[in-house]
């Protein structure tokens, strides 16, 4: 993960406006604003969600803030622009760090940072960040945060007022196949169909695991080194070179069989 600091340019004092969150393998961008940000002083785009009492900005937004502040695909010239700066193909990160994040319509520039830098308000958000995530019957999640509670989310409401949550409705078996998204920023079954950890947090009752909710978080979370493999794209015996070097911790190893918590193979793309 990189982390960039968003700071005026313009400004007296130096501050930091925002926060860039970029999550390489998955090409995924965050942004996290500070406690009490005055929209007056953030980039257009971002100081809407300010106005909207919202401290972190969805992937799909943050991504549009990005494109905002390069060249676009539909550029001309875009082909001749990627060659003379030895780039492949058209990549959102790789042209934002041309220019250090500037644009025309603003003062606005990146500054890498470490993730002790962050500020702690920042950082206390990671806390309630999601871990993982299993489906129960009637539209209802068993949700594993990582400041340790597990909450059951009853989204039924949730989704009678949102529109693109019909889907759902309509069609209650793909229910099951929720995920959590990259960062552990929330669940999703597809592009525009997610909730976000701190709603979730926020309408979740917590609970004590029975055994039914174990059999069945077993049942769906566990996987063997196949499932493992094809998860992160490569064969059985990197996965086992993975698990000897501690990189990756089955729950369990024997002789015939090796089986690893869904989780940990997901956020191993992350990294």
């Amino acid at each position: 993960m990189k982390i960039f600091a968003i700071r005026d340019e313009s400004a007296k004092e130096r501050m930091d406006l925002a926060y860039l969150l970029y999550y390489e393998l998955e090409k995924r961008f965050y942004i996290e604003l500070p406690e009490g940000a005055d929209p007056w002083e953030l980039p257009l785009l971002l100081d809407s969600f300010v106005r909207q009492n919202e401290t972190t900005v969805n992937s799909y937004w943050s991504k549009i803030w990005v494109q905002q502040r390069i060249i676009p695909t539909d550029r001309q010239n875009i082909a001749e622009i990627l060659r003379d700066n030895q780039l492949d193909e058209y990549d959102e990160y790789e042209l934002l760090m041309l220019t250090e994040g500037r644009c025309a319509q603003d003062d606005c520039y990146l500054v890498p940072i470490d993730e002790k830098d962050l500020p702690e308000e920042i950082t206390k958000r990671f806390a309630t960040r999601i871990e993982d995530v299993l489906p129960l019957d009637d539209y209802c999640l068993l949700v594993f945060f990582r400041d340790g509670l597990i909450k059951r989310c009853d989204l039924k409401k949730h989704f009678e007022k949102k529109q693109e949550f019909q889907v759902l409705r309509r069609k209650p078996e793909y229910f099951k196949y929720v995920r959590m998204q990259t960062g552990g920023y929330g669940v999703s079954w597809d592009v525009n169909i997610n909730v976000s950890d701190s709603v979730l947090y926020r309408i979740g009752k917590k609970v004590p695991l029975t055994t039914a909710d174990f059999r069945n978080f077993v049942a769906s979370r566990v996987i063997n080194v196949s499932e493992a493999a094809q998860i992160l794209g490569c064969s059985r015996q990197n996965v086992m070179d993975l698990t000897k070097r501690g990189k990756l911790h089955p729950l369990k190893a024997s002789g015939k069989s090796t089986l690893y918590l869904k989780s940990e193979i997901l956020k191993r793309n992350w990294l």
